[in-house]
């Protein structure tokens, strides 16, 4: 495969590599390193792109499975905190910094989720898969995924309601 051939392949969704990573790692730096240690590892096995079917199931897989590894590492005792930037320009002052913060606490929340939980919420509500490309990247049964979505969701809007009618702990 040649080079401009792997580009229109895995650059499309380099982006949603990067996202996963970092919800996972949390680290923006961390997070780069981990997608371009992936894209590394897909232009190396670049020869054998065309034995899979769904490359980008791979590559998320890919990414999934490495940044665990990160994560289970000595490493993982030195990822930074950062969090992303959220903004919309139509919205007054006020909104930008309930929405930033709205944002900020459902990752805070996300984060305090079991792993499983967390890899399918961000799979399907801010990735966008199908239940079917979950059940193949994750390699789990469909009421499975079904189930711990459930409960994530629940968790969130549990903590997410527990805050807005309690105030900050």
């Amino acid at each position: 495969m040649k080079q401009s051939e792997f580009t229109n392949l895995v650059m499309p969704f380099k982006d949603k590599l990067f996202r996963l990573a970092k919800r996972l790692l949390v680290s923006t730096e961390e997070a780069e390193d981990a997608t371009q240690e992936v894209l590394l590892k897909l232009w190396s096995k670049n020869n054998k792109m065309d034995n899979y079917n769904n490359v980008e199931a791979f590559a998320m897989t890919m990414t999934k499975n490495f940044c665990l590894d990160r994560l289970k590492s000595k490493q993982a005792s030195n990822l930074k905190l950062v969090h992303s930037n959220y903004g919309d320009d139509n919205n007054s002052l006020q909104k930008k910094i309930e929405a930033k913060d709205s944002v900020n606490w459902v990752e805070k929340i996300m984060d305090e989720l079991p792993e499983q939980q967390k890899m399918v919420l961000q799979l399907r509500d801010v990735e966008q898969y199908t239940f079917e490309e979950i059940e193949k990247l994750l390699d789990m049964k469909p009421t499975a995924i079904r189930v711990a979505l459930s409960r994530a969701r629940k968790t969130v809007r549990e903590k997410l309601t527990q805050k807005h009618n309690y105030g900050i702990k």
